[in-house]
């Protein structure tokens, strides 16, 4: 664990879900119970994901994406019990069938299955359901979603790569124009992550910042 980087990385996204908490308040809306932090997996690069999400800070999140792995029910079994070993949240990505399976707490889209957000709210309205937003267009799809991540942000690795980041006045007016709690996710890390306090984001999400931040040394 970089302890230097979890407590900046957790310090930012307590302040960050705060602040959203605060704002909900004064306008009058509900609100959610929403994870400061989430971190995101990928078989590549967190091939041992429970492991991390049984580090992280107390009511963290987890969105589990297995891409079709063999062995995802397997490794989605273990981040239930390393989630609930930290009053955490469990998402499972784009996979209801799974989600139900495993006890999860709902669901995370990709940006091309936005629309299924009614629905599965629908059938299950004690699930948590968020959605993959990389831009205004999609933005206007995601009203049904319980959380946007909008990404990437800063420049990233993995998927995301070789996409123009946001940078940090094209996030801030994606979220002034988001009708749902939106997490920051890209190219976060201990070295930018304050810059995002002020943004009106609910939180942070990451990948291989967060493992490197909270998990095994």
């Amino acid at each position: 664990m970089n302890r230097s980087d979890a407590e900046t990385l957790w310090d930012v996204a307590s302040v960050l879900a705060r602040d959203a908490a605060k704002v909900s308040r004064a306008e009058g809306r509900a609100i959610l119970n929403l994870p400061p932090l989430l971190f995101f997996t990928d078989p590549d690069r967190t091939p041992r994901p429970w492991e991390t999400a049984a580090r992280l800070p107390v009511g963290s999140g987890v969105v589990f994406r297995h891409f079709g792995h063999a062995n995802a029910y397997d490794t989605a079994i273990r981040l239930r019990e390393a989630t609930a070993s930290r009053n955490g949240l469990l998402l499972i990505g784009l996979d209801a069938e799974l989600a139900e399976r495993v006890g999860a707490d709902g669901v995370h889209l990709p940006q091309r299955a936005l629309a299924q957000a009614r629905a599965l709210s629908s059938a299950q309205p004690n699930w948590r359901i968020t959605g993959a937003v990389h831009g205004s267009e999609a933005l206007e799809q995601a009203s049904d979603l319980d959380a946007a991540v909008v990404s990437p942000v800063f420049q990233a690795g993995g998927a995301s790569s070789d996409t123009v980041p946001l940078g940090l006045n094209g996030f801030k007016q994606l979220v002034a124009m988001s009708m749902c709690p939106v997490y920051a996710l890209g190219g976060i890390d201990g070295r930018n992550a304050r810059s995002l306090i002020g943004s009106a984001a609910c939180g942070l999400a990451g990948v291989g910042a967060i493992q490197a931040a909270f998990g095994p040394s």
